[in-house]
């Protein structure tokens, strides 16, 4: 089943959603704002995104800017300050067969559905 990680007052997230529901593929859709994944979870989201923890961080977030920005941080406390935080995990998120790609690009979510 395909898993979508969606933050329902982005642009990109909606339109990846959208995206998804016409395939006709079963998903679920993670509020990850609400229910946050837990830092195990943002670990094995990593291995399936095959990315280092501040690729996924969205550097432009007023949270990181405030508290992170400039900052030596190990990768632990990058995961925890998006557990902590989870508005600064990038966004969408698409699960499928293990793999995990940043669904911004509409072509590159349509490979990954195929």
């Amino acid at each position: 089943m395909i898993q979508i990680y969606h933050n329902p007052r982005c642009g990109k997230s909606r339109n990846c959603l959208a995206f998804i529901e016409k395939s006709n593929q079963d998903f679920e859709i993670i509020p990850y704002l609400t229910e946050t994944p837990t830092f195990e979870q943002l670990k094995t989201l990593l291995g399936q995104l095959n990315l280092e923890p501040i690729q996924l961080i969205r550097t432009k977030e007023k949270i990181w800017i405030e508290n992170f920005k400039g900052k030596t941080l190990s990768n632990d406390e990058i995961i925890n300050a998006m557990a902590e935080n989870p508005i600064l995990i990038e966004r969408p998120i698409v699960v499928k067969d293990g793999k995990a790609i940043i669904g911004r690009d509409p072509d590159l979510v349509a490979s990954f559905l195929d």
